[in-house]
């Protein structure tokens, strides 16, 4: 009789925890975690608090979407950005200037963020726009932005001062201890300053283990026209799309 495997070392959680990369089914020795989860946990850890950061390659980033204008918040820093919310929400004077002389009336404004997770825009902001711009055909977009200690509302002011009718922003989202590259997507019909997040359209965890670009561009593309169509973003916009898997050829 052939030899049956020893069960007394085999994890009886694998099977379920190879479903999704979120912190489940973690099992115990004893009353505590076992050591490899202990060190799961602390590698996803220390992968978050260098998410959240790290600098945006400006230059490296503008080498995979074009040129850029480049944009600062109000926070002088990493550490006041993270203190001072509502500093991150607002352009400082030297960008606010610098997007005044830039062409007016646009439909679409595109701002780069890097938020809680340069990391996630630098990976999936490239993938994402070009999927996503050639699926804007007919509309007009103003050259690309970059927002450095940003947050998602400086897409209103960046919006309202390019006279854009709508703004897209690309945002790193915060980091979780299952994926600290994840990207999310705010889109805002008629952006102007004291928009609030019930004007807007979220698409999230843009990521190769989330939502993949070619189906978040879909998704995305199918707003910005339901979004002109109506006139309006947010709660008033429902999305009701379906995955690019499940179009008809």
């Amino acid at each position: 009789m052939a030899d049956l495997p020893d069960q007394r070392n085999q994890d009886p959680w694998a099977r379920l925890r190879r479903h999704t990369s979120a912190r489940i089914a973690l099992g115990r020795t004893g009353v505590s975690l076992s050591t490899a989860r202990n060190l799961e946990f602390q590698i996803a850890h220390a992968q978050a608090r260098t998410a959240v950061h790290s600098v945006l390659d400006l230059d490296l980033l503008e080498q995979q979407t074009g040129p850029l204008i480049r944009t600062a918040s109000r926070a002088p820093d990493r550490a006041a950005y993270l203190q001072r919310p509502d500093w991150g929400r607002r352009l400082d004077d030297a960008s606010a200037q610098a997007l005044e002389a830039q062409p007016k009336g646009a439909d679409i404004a595109i701002v780069l963020a890097d938020g809680l997770s340069s990391l996630a825009t630098q990976d999936q902001a490239p993938g994402f726009l070009a999927a996503f711009l050639p699926m804007l055909d007919g509309l007009s977009v103003a050259p690309l932005v970059a927002a450095t200690q940003a947050r998602v509302a400086i897409g209103d002011e960046i919006g309202a001062i390019l006279g854009a009718r709508m703004v897209v922003v690309l945002i790193g989202e915060r980091p979780g201890l299952s994926a600290a590259d994840s990207l999310g997507l705010y889109l805002t019909f008629g952006p102007r300053l004291g928009r609030s997040d019930a004007d807007r359209n979220c698409i999230s965890n843009i990521r190769p283990g989330g939502l993949a670009a070619p189906d978040a561009a879909h998704r995305a593309a199918w707003l910005v026209r339901e979004a002109f169509k109506l006139r309006l973003s947010g709660v008033g916009l429902k999305d009701r799309t379906v995955t690019v898997d499940a179009l008809p050829e």
